[in-house]
């Protein structure tokens, strides 16, 4: 008789799978930061290739590389795409990763309500995209306005926007839980001694985004829910022909877009507050200036969103009382610049990577913050609001400003993260051909816009004057994807064989320098003690002691050997969260497919939902 070898597992392939639990299973927010990051990243990748086919579609007139219809969906997913999936979520995981070091905490203040917001941020960004395989992509634009996305419009009826309202629900559920963590863990977790004008300036703004997300995304959740009434139960929200009001859906959508905006471009002011003082050599000029400026500009962004809506018709009191609060917004964030530059004035520049983006990202989101106060002048609105030059406005600020400053924070905060430089020359060469591609993909924008070209449009004629830019923009738009490919072959070579660094490479003063590279589970050894706002420094070059005794608290899930080397509580791993994520999103599956069997894929999904939430309840129970 035959017989047949049954294959023995291998030591390194049950490690493999043992590392691949882990990381499904982690509450760690140091792990989280990162799958947030390396997601976020998957996602931009995805939102650029979109862009990409755009603008192949407008190199030329006349062009029918994609059809109208594709051209919708993908000018759509390629907006829901960057902001809600690629450059939010990597603001979250920067957050995640560094704030609890910055405040001396162990983590976050909810681990396992941390490890649900990136389950649902995945689950969220996989049910949006899907859309592609299944059903059709959202084709409405990323603002979704009705009536045109309610199907009072001229689309056909599809369940492409319904895949856009539930997948926002869901992401809006992940960031509307990640930032009570924020706010819970800043509020709370801080070390002694930290108190409010010591911390970080990074830690300021991530404070400040928190509080926007909680007030903003409940505005986007009523709109998008009323909206799914619209399209599916036969209500008249937004439907004029029946007594609705298309206006309610822009006054909701921009009571939430416009914070959004800050909500994007805060982290990266307070990146751009940690790198400059370091690669200066001087402490923040003005330290309580741009921590209260933060303060303002999250204030003041709940009184401009009309902005978006000057050629409506408001009426002029309405236009004029929210162009006053456009332009006060700009006191604030003008503040933080001229204190930026104090700052490397007069400093010892030492010129890596990061201050390279720091300064791109002044220049660059100057010239977006200029014509965004252009716009705020209803007269010139009028002339512009449906041209590119509203296009290239937005992209200075988002891509410029976002964009630029969250590469200066992955290359100023990489080696503390993963243990690794990334590579100084590939970091140059990636910054130089990003900022010329940038520049020359968004600033022709400016000029078409003013002379008449129309966005939300697939193609245009021949002989408007059109031609020569659009192909100089594509040809931008090559060289932005060429610096992102080699951002993607530095982490690939650094992972390999980059440099070891100390655990502080850059000289830092922020209380993430104090650590190893990378940080262990538990962070600290012993609770630091804040006495200014550089206490790193105050560590390496004072006499004062910054650290005392370990805390003697048994960790739980933890063995004796895993207690006497840090006594530090640190809550166990959790395949709860993902059990919960899941289930909201089969739930969210059903909802789309309402009358065509999709209350039984609500009944399952709620159910994994029930095992999920009993589960964290009778964990938390035990902790």
């Amino acid at each position: 008789m035959a017989t047949t070898a049954v294959p023995v597992p291998q030591a390194g392939e049950r490690s493999r799978w043992a590392t691949i639990w882990e990381w499904i299973t982690t509450v760690d927010h140091k792990r989280i930061g990162i799958l947030y990051i390396f997601t976020a990243i998957a996602f931009f990748v995805w939102g650029g290739i979109d862009a990409l086919l755009l603008r192949i579609q407008l190199a030329a007139p006349e062009n029918n590389f994609l059809s109208p219809q594709v051209y919708n969906e993908l000018f759509t997913m390629h907006g829901t795409t960057m902001v809600f999936m690629a450059v939010m979520p990597l603001n979250v995981g920067l957050g995640n990763f560094i704030v609890p070091l910055m405040v001396g905490a162990n983590d976050m203040a909810y681990p396992r309500l941390n490890a649900l917001s990136y389950w649902l941020f995945l689950f969220g960004g996989i049910f949006l995209s899907s859309s592609y395989i299944i059903g059709h992509p959202p084709d409405a634009g990323w603002f979704a306005y009705a009536p045109l996305s309610a199907n009072g419009g001229v689309l056909p009826k599809t369940n492409a926007m319904d895949f856009w309202v539930i997948g926002i629900n869901i992401l809006g559920v992940s960031s509307i839980l990640g930032a009570v963590n924020f706010i819970v863990t800043i509020l709370n977790l801080r070390a002694p001694g930290m108190k409010f004008n010591r911390m970080p300036l990074f830690v300021w703004a991530q404070l400040v985004v928190a509080f926007l997300i909680v007030f903003a995304f409940p505005s986007i959740t009523v709109a998008s829910i009323l909206l799914y009434f619209d399209r599916n139960f036969g209500t008249a929200f937004f439907l004029p022909e029946r007594g609705g009001d298309p206006m309610l859906w822009q006054h909701l959508f921009w009571f939430f877009g416009h914070p959004e905006v800050y909500i994007l471009i805060l982290p990266a002011f307070g990146i751009i507050s940690e790198v400059f003082p370091v690669f200066s050599r001087k402490p923040i000029f003005g330290y309580a200036f741009i921590a209260y400026s933060s303060v303002a500009i999250g204030f003041l962004g709940f009184t401009v969103w009309a902005h978006h809506m000057f050629a409506v018709g408001m009426g002029p009191i309405a236009n004029a009382a929210f162009s006053a609060t456009s332009l006060m917004i700009s006191i604030p964030t003008g503040v933080k610049i001229f204190n930026w530059l104090a700052t490397l004035w007069g400093g010892s520049l030492n010129f890596k990577t990061p201050l390279y983006y720091g300064v791109a990202f002044i220049f660059l989101f100057v010239i977006g913050g200029i014509t965004g106060v252009m716009l705020a002048i209803p007269p010139l609105d009028y002339q512009t609001t449906d041209s590119y030059f509203v296009v290239g406005h937005f992209h200075y600020v988002l891509f410029g400003g976002a964009i630029f400053g969250l590469f200066a924070g992955f290359y100023y905060w990489w080696p503390k993260m993963f243990g690794r430089m990334l590579s100084e020359r590939l970091g140059i060469w990636q910054f130089w051909l990003m900022f010329i591609g940038m520049n020359l993909t968004f600033m022709p924008m400016h000029y078409l816009g003013m002379i008449g070209q129309p966005r939300r449009t697939w193609t245009y004629e021949a002989g408007m004057g059109f031609e020569f830019w659009n192909l100089m923009e594509t040809i931008g738009a090559l060289i932005i994807a060429l610096s992102v490919a080699i951002f993607l072959l530095n982490v690939i070579l650094s992972r390999r064989n980059g440099e070891i660094p100390g655990d502080d490479p850059w000289d830092g003063h922020t209380l993430e320098w104090a650590t190893s590279s990378p940080p262990p589970a538990h962070n600290f050894d012993k609770m630091p003690v804040i006495r200014s706002r550089r206490p790193v420094w105050d560590l390496k070059y004072g006499d004062a002691q910054h650290f005392t005794e370990p805390r003697d608290v048994k960790a739980a899930g933890s063995t004796d050997e895993d207690e006497h080397s840090h006594g530090i509580h640190l809550p166990p791993p959790s395949f709860y969260p993902i059990i919960l994520a899941f289930g909201l999103t089969v739930a969210g599956y059903g909802l789309l497919y309402i009358y065509s069997g999709g209350v039984w894929g609500i009944v399952i999904g709620l159910s994994i939902m029930w095992v999920g939430i009993a589960g964290l309840a009778s964990e938390a129970a035990r902790d």
